[in-house]
């Protein structure tokens, strides 16, 4: 199953996916907003990277993130 994850990193076209991204890069399944309504609940999420207001994930830690959140 995690293989099918990392595929996921491996086909964006960054290394990077804005948080306004996730629902495009997890095909739907999952929002910018989930993940910001989480970690303001204290639940564990990718490491967020902040420049400026803007707020992105890595690619790869998402990808592992969601791999471990479906088992």
């Amino acid at each position: 199953m995690s293989d099918d994850f990392s595929l996921l990193a491996e086909k964006w076209p960054s290394s990077i996916v804005a948080r306004t991204e996730v629902k495009k890069f997890t095909g739907g399944i999952l929002s910018g907003k989930t993940l910001a309504n989480l970690a303001s609940k204290g639940e564990p999420v990718p490491r967020p990277i902040r420049v400026g207001r803007k707020v992105a994930y890595s690619a790869k830690e998402l990808a592992q993130w969601l791999s471990e959140r479906s088992k």
